[in-house]
């Protein structure tokens, strides 16, 4: 998702509006396109574009509607960024499918494998990756589902911007994993719910110098009073087996773990993560935010320890570009643990 430090024009926010009013009412299909310029802690300023697609081709009540985006981004630290994901739901839910294609020549930073690692491991990085994520769901009860999800990640000409310090793991690589993935998804809207559940449960086995699994846990919940106050909760378990190549292991940072964080600033194999987020209209289209949680990392050799826990929390702006789907622009502010922060802007919410 975009994360950005400057506020989109109110200008492209009316053209927003009219263009989803529009759309309700002629198209089974909505297209919110927007450009982007900003600034963010992974990219520094960039350029580019968003566009976000919200569609019910059944026209069907008893099936929620699907998305998907196109994303390109172009920033000044000489990053290319493309990228396509999406959530389909077939006629009546039978079917469930989501997915992201990904591909970036992206100048980094890295800090090592560990949850306290210090500011002076940074070592900065250019690569090439390749990202391909699909999972295929069939449904097995009401808004329950399981299938299988594939997974293709491929990093590659890694080239560190200096010789110090040394990470041995920091080299090119490929993975293939295959994986069972359930599904149980109550929720009333996926880009911005406001009631129901989600909870998802993943297993995945993985090819590559080392063989290695792969465990996700993560369970949402969301309850909103007198049709206005939303409270929001996401409790997310991920691990490890073994040793697998640098970008593989659970991290904290970025739009979607763990608002706040430079994006895989700690790593390490058992993440754990608790965010709450608290959601309340203002005036017209316009709502606020304000989010918050605790998470903490630790190794195969290490235990759970209170001097590993991360907090982070901010505010955040909501404008509702799309009445009828509920679909809103999201700006959030976030501060972490040892001076982290980033800005963040988004179609939907973060969880």
């Amino acid at each position: 998702m975009l994360r950005v430090a400057v506020l989109v024009p109110f200008v492209l926010l009316y053209s927003l509006v009219a263009l989803g009013e529009d759309s309700t009412q002629t198209k089974k299909i909505k297209i919110l396109p927007v450009p982007t310029i900003g600034y963010s802690p992974e990219t520094r300023t960039y350029v580019g574009a968003v566009t976000l697609f919200t569609f019910n081709l059944h026209n069907d009540s008893n099936t929620r509607t699907s998305n998907a985006k196109l994303e390109f981004n172009y920033t000044w630290n000489n990053q290319l960024i493309v990228e396509s994901g999406w959530n389909y739901f077939s006629k009546a839910e039978k079917w469930f499918s989501r997915g992201l294609i990904h591909y970036s020549q992206f100048p980094d930073q890295y800090y090592g494998v560990g949850p306290n690692t210090p500011e002076n491991n940074k070592l900065l990085f250019n690569s090439n990756r390749f990202i391909l994520d699909v999972a295929v769901l069939k449904k097995m009860g009401a808004q329950f589902f399981s299938g299988i999800q594939l997974k293709y990640v491929n990093y590659s000409h890694i080239k560190p911007e200096k010789l110090t310090p040394i990470y041995p793991e920091l080299m090119a690589a490929s993975t293939v994993g295959i994986g069972y993935a359930v599904l149980k998804d109550t929720r009333n809207n996926l880009l911005t719910p406001t009631k129901g559940i989600y909870l998802q449960v993943n297993s995945f086995y993985n090819i590559a110098t080392t063989n290695y699994w792969e465990f996700l846990v993560d369970l949402r919940y969301y309850k909103t009073w007198n049709n206005k106050f939303t409270w929001a909760n996401r409790l997310a378990n991920e691990l490890t087996t073994g040793t697998p190549p640098f970008y593989d292991y659970p991290f904290l940072g970025g739009d979607k773990m763990v608002r706040g964080y430079y994006y895989g600033r700690y790593r390490d194999n058992y993440l754990c993560s608790w965010q709450t987020e608290l959601r309340l209209p203002l005036f017209w289209r316009f709502g606020l935010a304000a989010f918050g949680g605790l998470s903490t990392l630790y190794g195969n050799e290490t235990s759970f320890n209170v001097n590993h826990i991360k907090h982070n929390y901010g505010l955040g702006l909501r404008f509702k570009v799309d009445k009828k789907e509920h679909t809103n622009l999201r700006i959030d502010y976030a501060i972490g643990s040892a001076n982290n922060s980033g800005f963040y802007i988004a179609f939907g919410e973060s969880f």
